[in-house]
Order: C-alpha cells, then sequence, then structure tokens
C-alpha cells in the first residue's frame, strides 16, 4: 500500500464516521476481508468508508439519553475532577454509561483529591444533556449526574494507581513553584492545567500557546529517549514490548486525550513498523493511526482536539521539511520557524471556523516559548521525579531552572496578549495563504519581494484595525457581557455568564484595555471572582452592584441614582432582582441599554 492510498483510507474513515448513516455492518466487513485478499487498495478504500459509515451510525446509537431519575451505586472516574465556579466538574462511568458529573458543597470538596481511575460510592440524580453538544459526544456522553454526596472511594486498579502515583510524585516535587508556576509545570509535563488561573489561561489562549499544554508527538518522543537505555537492552522483540508499554503507560498517565491517542497510536505503528523491518514514512504513519483510530472510535471526528492535533501533524508532516530548506540563517531557526508556520497554517481553517479569529501573536509566542517547552517535560519526567521523592531544599535547587523556564513562557504568553495584534479572519488567511504559494512558487527576487510584502501587510492589518477602528456606543458580546463606550469611557455590565475566563476572552478580543465602571449586576461570588481575574488584567475604575451582594469594595447603588463617569452618565432603572441601567453620553443623544 503507497502513502497515497494510506491518505485516501484515512479520509474515507473520517468521512465515513461524520456521515455516520446506518450501512450494514457485515457487508462492509466482508468487502475489507474480501479488498485485503485480492490486494486492492482502493477496494479496501471503499469498505473502510462504509465501515466508518456503519460504525459512526451505531455509536450514535449507543448515546442513550435517559429520563430523569435518582442514582445510587458505583462510577469509575475517566478524567480528572475539574474546578469550576464554586463545584466541581468529573466525567464518570456507572452502568455501562458515561456521564458529566457535577458537584457541590462537601461532594466538590470529598472530590478535589481524587484522580482518573478511582471509584466512588454516590447518590444523586440523572437527566439527559439536551441538546447534545460535538464535543460531548465525542467523550460518548449523553446524561449529566448530579452527586449529592460522596459516600465512599478507592483506588483504582493497579495501573492507574501507578499512573497516578507518578503524576502525584511529580506535582510533589514542585511544589516550591508558586500556583500558576505550579498549573503550568504539570500542564507541560503531563497535560493537567485543571487549576489554572482565568489570567493565565486566557492568556494562553490569545498567545497561541494552549497546545504546549497538551501532550503531542513530541512528549511521547521525549519519552521514549528517556526510555532508551533500559529499552535498547533487550531483542528486537523485547524493544517492541517495552516501547508499546512505555507509550500505554503515558497515555494513561496523560489521560488518554485525543492529542495524546493520535502520537500514542503513530508512535506504535512507527515501532511495529521497525520491528517488522519496514519502511513508514510520516505520512502513512499519521494516515494508518487516523483510519485506525477513527473505525475503534468513529466520535472521534467531532473532537477538534483531534481535528486540530491531526491537521497540526499533517502541516509539519508536508510542509515543515521543505520550508526549512527555503529558510535562510541558522539552522535551529529556521526548523523552529518553518515547523510553528506549518503547524499555525494548517490549524488556521479550524481555529477561524470554530473560534472566529487565530491569533497574529502565535506565530512569535510560540517561535519563544516552545524550545522551552520541551526540556521543562524531559526534566519533570527524569530530575522531576526525583525532586518528587526527595523533597525539600533538593527539590527546590532541582526545580530552580524550571521556574525560569516556566517564568519565560509565561511572561512571553503575556506579552503577546497585551500586544494587541489581533486576530487573523478568513481574508486575512486568505492573503497570508496567496503571499506564501506566491513565495513558494516563483523564483524571481522582484515577485518574492511582492510575496513578502503581502504577507506582512496580512499580518499587521489586523492590529492596525484594531486600534483604528471606532467601536460602536453598545455592544453586546458573545457571552451576553455588554459594552458602552464613548470617547475613551468604557462601562462593562458583567451579565448572566459567570465564567470568568470567558470574560477576559470577550473583553480582550473586543480590544476593551480598561474598564471605567465595571456593573456587578447580580453581585454574586461569580462575579467577584469575574472582577477578580479582570482587575489582575486591566486597569478597573468604579464597582458598582445590588443590595446584599457579595464583592468586596463594590458601591451598593438603588433604583433612581446617577452616577457620572467620564463622558458618560449611568442611570440605575432597578436594582431589583438584578441591576439594570441606562447609559448616556453626557453631550449627546441618549442611548440606553439594559443589563
Amino acid at each position: 500500500m503507497s502513502d497515497r492510498h494510506a491518505v485516501a483510507l484515512a479520509v474515507a474513515a473520517m468521512a465515513g464516521a461524520w456521515l455516520s448513516a446506518a450501512v450494514p455492518l457485515v457487508p462492509a466487513i466482508i468487502l475489507g476481508i474480501v479488498a485485503l485478499a485480492v490486494r486492492k487498495p482502493w477496494l479496501l478504500v471503499a469498505a473502510v468508508l462504509l465501515l466508518g459509515s456503519s460504525l459512526g451510525a451505531r455509536a450514535w446509537a449507543g448515546l442513550n439519553p435517559l429520563e430523569p431519575s435518582a442514582f445510587e451505586g458505583e462510577a469509575v472516574l475517566v478524567s480528572d475532577p475539574v474546578p469550576v465556579g464554586a463545584g466541581m466538574r468529573v466525567f464518570v462511568q456507572a452502568e455501562g454509561r458515561r456521564y458529566e458529573a457535577w458537584a457541590y458543597g462537601r461532594a466538590a470538596r470529598d472530590l478535589g483529591d481524587r484522580l482518573a481511575g478511582d471509584r466512588i460510592s454516590v447518590t444523586g440524580s440523572v437527566r439527559p444533556i439536551q441538546p447534545l453538544p460535538d464535543y460531548q459526544a465525542a467523550r460518548h456522553i449523553a446524561n449529566r449526574l448530579n452527586i449529592d454526596r460522596v459516600h465512599d472511594y478507592r483506588d483504582g486498579s493497579f495501573p492507574y494507581r501507578m499512573a497516578n502515583g507518578l503524576r502525584r510524585t511529580i506535582a510533589r516535587g514542585a511544589e516550591s513553584l508558586d500556583g500558576d508556576r505550579l498549573a503550568l509545570f504539570t500542564g507541560l509535563s503531563y497535560g493537567d492545567d485543571r487549576y489554572q488561573s482565568p489570567v493565565v489561561s486566557d492568556d494562553f489562549r490569545a498567545a497561541g500557546l494552549t497546545h504546549l499544554l497538551a501532550v503531542s508527538g513530541q512528549n511521547v518522543a521525549f519519552v521514549l529517549i528517556l526510555a532508551r537505555p533500559l529499552i535498547e537492552r533487550f531483542d528486537y522483540r523485547g524493544r517492541w514490548v517495552l516501547t508499546l508499554g512505555a507509550i500505554g503507560f503515558f497515555a494513561l498517565v496523560t489521560r488518554f486525550e485525543p492529542s495524546v491517542l493520535r502520537a500514542s497510536v503513530m508512535a506504535a505503528i512507527a515501532a511495529t513498523a521497525t520491528l517488522l523491518g519496514r519502511e513508514a514514512s510520516s505520512r502513512r504513519v499519521l494516515a494508518l493511526a487516523v483510519a485506525l483510530l477513527v473505525l475503534v472510535d468513529p466520535l472521534l471526528v467531532h473532537s477538534l482536539a483531534f481535528r486540530l492535533s491531526v491537521a497540526a501533524s499533517t502541516g509539519i508532516i508536508l510542509w515543515a521539511p521543505r520550508l526549512a530548506e527555503r529558510l535562510r540563517g541558522p539552522r535551529i531557526l529556521a526548523d523552529a520557524l518553518a515547523v510553528t508556520v506549518s503547524a499555525q497554517l494548517a490549524v488556521a481553517p479550524l481555529l477561524i471556523a470554530t473560534f472566529g479569529g487565530v491569533p497574529v501573536a502565535s506565530l512569535p509566542a510560540n517561535l519563544l516559548a516552545a524550545p522551552v517547552a520541551g526540556p521543562i517535560m524531559m526534566w519533570s519526567l527524569s530530575a522531576g521525579v526525583v525532586a518528587g521523592l526527595v523533597g525539600g531544599p533538593l527539590a527546590q535547587v532541582i526545580h530552580w531552572p524550571t521556574g525560569v523556564s516556566i517564568g519565560w513562557i509565561q511572561a512571553v504568553a503575556g506579552w503577546a496578549a497585551s500586544a494587541r495584534f489581533g486576530e487573523l479572519r478568513t481574508p486575512h488567511l486568505i492573503a497570508v495563504a496567496f503571499g506564501a504559494v506566491t513565495w513558494w512558487l516563483v523564483r524571481r527576487r522582484l515577485l518574492r519581494a511582492v510575496a513578502v510584502v503581502a504577507l506582512a501587510a496580512a499580518l499587521l492589518v489586523p492590529a492596525v484595525a484594531l486600534r483604528t477602528a471606532d467601536p460602536p456606543f453598545h455592544t453586546v458580546l458573545d457571552s451576553g457581557v455588554e459594552v458602552w463606550r464613548y470617547h475613551q469611557t468604557v462601562v462593562v455590565s458583567l451579565g448572566s455568564n459567570r465564567s470568568a475566563e470567558r470574560l477576559l476572552e470577550d473583553l480582550r478580543r473586543a480590544g476593551v484595555g480598561a474598564v471605567d465602571l465595571a456593573v456587578a449586576d447580580r453581585g454574586i461570588r461569580a462575579q467577584r471572582d469575574q472582577l477578580l481575574a479582570l482587575k489582575q488584567r486591566m486597569w478597573v475604575g468604579t464597582v458598582v452592584a445590588p443590595p446584599g451582594h457579595r464583592i468586596g469594595g463594590a458601591t451598593t447603588v438603588r433604583t433612581g441614582q446617577q452616577i457620572l463617569v467620564g463622558s458618560l452618565v449611568v442611570e440605575v432603572t432597578s436594582h431589583d432582582p438584578r441591576l439594570a441601567v441606562a447609559v448616556t453620553p453626557l453631550a449627546s443623544q441618549i442611548v440606553t441599554g439594559a443589563v
């Protein structure tokens, strides 16, 4: 089978899984067996298309929404509990089904120290998730479990106990790092970014660096490098078994996330090809890994993380080597630039379709941060384990370079988030693609210079537009946050959204750099947390809230009060059950809005 046929297999598997038509399974299997027997690659491609479609339909049919009911029994954690606001969210499996579980109060505290693989005895209630979003379907989840009480818990199976013990040892050795740096350390080491602050999380998103906190092929390669001294002591079969064992254990440590699955299966296929004495190009290995994963789990095609991982790997494999050859300068810089540009261009269409734009800052930020992220991961799995075992002052010494390195990455992310370079939209991406293709294909220096100018212009336009555009007086952002802007005066109402991270993202993308008046219309604890995060990101002037609020430092206001803020007049039209205001330019016509 050629590389072309392998790529066709991957495309057929993904297309079939996406369509998920109710194709009979047995004929599809028979067609595949016949195709293998007669050695007809294109017939095998057709069989994989039908098989992927049939398996996809069966997977969707297996997502059975349940009627609302009480629940009592044992559940296995299939993810690590994640704090969300005042609660805790975790994915669990019970009675042959997976659930998105939520817990609050004492139940949330009981879940705080648990990890994936642990077993818990709980009581609560079950209800279906309607409508069912794609990201939940990709996890085989169609129902929600509200946990009222955790009665008991126990550790999981032996492999999970080993994996969780390694994670806890690595994290214990890095306790000398502050909160954000410790969260980044665990994210860079094994993909655990649960305890990032909203500000750091949004900084990484604005800088296009979130992929550094998701385990990828680079991490798997580092694990195999660390395990090589042991693996090379055995013969070929022993090496193969130990290689697959190391890959599988690392996938368990990193929780079998989609990017981990893709990288792990690619490494396993490459190791198997080596054992069999067959050459396998990176293109073929990626294609076979994608086809195999999608046939095993057709709902993976609905996982954005999986699609991004496949797209980034495809871009690096297809374009990075050729681009590096054409770039001038030091080889190490050319290789890094080629990989970054290739991956960013490959994932850009997906990011624009999903989030609306790609941060321009992601290119320089990745060039500055990515080379530092790899050594942190290698250090955590070697010296970091020693630090966790010995603890104390020696652990602090061991992790001194870790703190410096993470501080650098954190500084790069913060700089990129505050630089206001803007985002590439579809027209900008088309211009970038045109300039890149022109530069790639033409040989004449003048045309290449024109292509470079076009590229530079496409990258500069978002930043110029962000700084020169005249924003509307009143804007309702995607999360429900409302913004009034007039003569450099900004009034923001927090609205119903309770996510501090979402608030920071929306205001950043709207170009808001400071807030003169923040209206906490409900005055609840979630809005207090939002304001604390907002004050870490930018200057915030006066905060107003209704009577009985829970926001320290906020001014209590009631119906009928007026507040003069710069060139705006804010009148409180109601305070029960929440604040409603009318915002008026001081010296122009009245414009009103409700919050």
